[in-house]
């Protein structure tokens, strides 16, 4: 043991990148949390052991570029469905991940170092390190993707908490829990024995019972008598958008819609641009997809639509209409939050020569007008989410009126068989959990799913299952949470308390 800490201490910051990517085993699809009382707790040893500010920032630095760069790797197997001209930028993005994103956890680690007492520190890098998190959110579009949080997703009790303080809330809970060891491990004494155990007690009891008390009390909603049918073709990306394949393609949708059962169907539910065409004016396709709607339903789907703007240049938007069996639109939605580098490519036209091959292969989408409500005959009002924008805490409800139910569209065929799709469809369940409200998730490929108010997955077609699943809406669709109402207040609160303690604690030590 101590010929491994001198090893681990003569090279802090390759431990420390070896400590980031051994993180990532906590997240999903994994969910190997106690990794984490290991990790996070042998990076604040490392730093409490070094000098300087400086030093500081480094070893957090190498921790996120490990954490980020691999638990971000799926992000590179959409250059590989081109891979002869794309291919060889898989390594690049690999190193861009880490390198951007690893900064979100040097800039904590370097603040924390100059609050000097141990607990001090502990209180100031876990606030640093989620308030980070929440920057990350919004800062260049934002990228809020691998909460810490969600790591507490293993099961519908462990991740109630987030109802009330949302995903970055329970990231702070995971860093107070499996920091707290380090404090006994830095400085071994009763005193800090006790400290780290009942911090690890109190924490865990706290989560645990208001999860079991939430789920046993709002997990029992019968079903409604809105039936919905999830199809999901599992179509590959490498001939999604074939020209050659466009139609056989939309037909295998419809193949699919049509199985026995649609006559009492209300909603038929495909992926995001499931056609390729634009429906809204395209009478031939428009017509043809009618064939999947029952006489009493609709058909909402995903589908790219074109706008001309002043100089009457038409460009795309990525959107979901609501068709009824007459091939009448009766709603539609046009996806806001754009993927850069996937759906546009910020400051293109500034961009050297060299890559614009590159950058022109990649559509320049337009925006939508942000989230709406959209009202459907009788039945519950619905909000849209298209592909990622569910991994936003806090940005998929209207604010103005809430709708009863989300439908979230998506196409998680670019990432294969990777930890992308699963990591994508927790992002759902927080979100669920978060704002009380039932989503629905259809996806082309990746995990189709109803998920309760609770975030518990009702049902699910797998990753790369071909298939439909009919199922009925929950009778309750929406409870009102503490963090539907405030938001990231409260989170942004707690951080600041700790914060706050952290100053305390420093002076008092001087």
């Amino acid at each position: 043991m101590n010929q491994l800490r001198t090893l681990l201490m003569n090279n802090p910051l390759s431990t420390a990148f070896a400590l980031g990517v051994l993180s990532i085993t906590a997240l999903p699809p994994y969910f190997c949390f106690p990794i984490l009382f290991i990790t996070l707790s042998g990076l604040f040893y490392l730093m409490q052991k070094a000098q300087t500010g400086k030093e500081w920032f480094n070893l957090g630095y190498w921790f996120g570029f490990g954490f980020y760069a691999f638990g971000l790797a799926w992000i590179g197997n959409a250059l590989l469905i081109d891979a002869k001209t794309f291919g060889w930028l898989y390594p690049i993005v690999l190193m861009a991940s880490g390198g951007f994103f690893g900064l979100f956890i040097a800039f904590p680690a370097y603040f924390s170092f100059y609050f000097k007492n141990i607990y001090a520190r502990y209180l100031a890098f876990s606030a640093f390190w989620v308030i980070f998190e929440w920057i990350r959110s919004f800062i260049f579009t934002g990228f809020p993707w691998n909460l810490l949080g969600t790591t507490l997703a293993l099961s519908p009790q462990t991740m109630q908490l987030a109802s009330v303080i949302g995903t970055y809330g329970l990231s702070l809970l995971v860093l107070l829990t499996c920091l707290a060891p380090a404090l006994w491990f830095c400085h071994k004494s009763h005193r800090n024995t006790v400290l780290s155990l009942s911090i690890i007690c109190f924490v865990s009891i706290l989560n645990l019972s208001y999860g079991f008390w939430r789920v046993s009390t709002l997990g029992d909603s019968q079903e409604s008598d809105i039936k919905i049918r999830l199809v999901q073709p599992a179509i590959p990306q490498t001939i999604k958008w074939s020209p050659v394949s466009l139609d056989e393609n939309l037909n295998k949708y419809i193949a699919l819609s049509r199985e026995k059962g649609l006559e009492d169907i209300d909603f038929v539910i495909w992926g995001e641009t499931a056609s390729p065409f634009p429906l809204d004016y395209d009478n031939y396709y428009r017509e043809l997809v009618t064939n999947a709607i029952s006489d009493k339903g609709h058909l909402i789907t995903g589908s790219l639509r074109y706008e001309a703007d002043e100089n009457n240049f038409y460009q795309p938007l990525n959107s979901m209409f609501i068709i009824n069996k007459h091939g009448i639109i009766e709603a539609h939605y046009d996806k806001s939050h754009l993927v850069p580098f996937g759906e546009y490519i910020p400051f293109r036209e500034y961009l050297p020569q060299w890559v614009r091959p590159i950058t022109n292969t990649i559509a320049n989408f337009k925006a939508g007008m942000g989230l709406q409500n959209i009202k459907i005959a009788d039945y519950p009002s619905l909000g849209a989410l298209i592909c990622y924008e569910v991994i936003f805490p806090a940005q998929v409800v209207n604010e103005e009126q809430k709708p009863q139910w989300l439908v979230n569209l998506t196409n998680d065929g670019w990432y294969g068989d990777s930890s992308g799709p699963y990591q994508h469809l927790v992002s759902a369940q927080m979100r669920a959990v978060e704002e009380g409200i039932t989503i629905v998730r259809v996806a082309n490929t990746g995990i189709s799913a109803l998920i309760d108010r609770l975030g518990t997955i009702r049902q699910s077609l797998g990753l790369n299952q071909i298939g439909i699943l009919d199922i009925n809406l929950p009778q309750q669709l929406i409870t009102p949470t503490i963090y539907g109402k405030y938001k990231n207040i409260i989170p942004l609160i707690l951080c600041f308390l700790n914060l706050a303690f952290a100053v305390i604690i420093k002076v008092k030590a001087k």
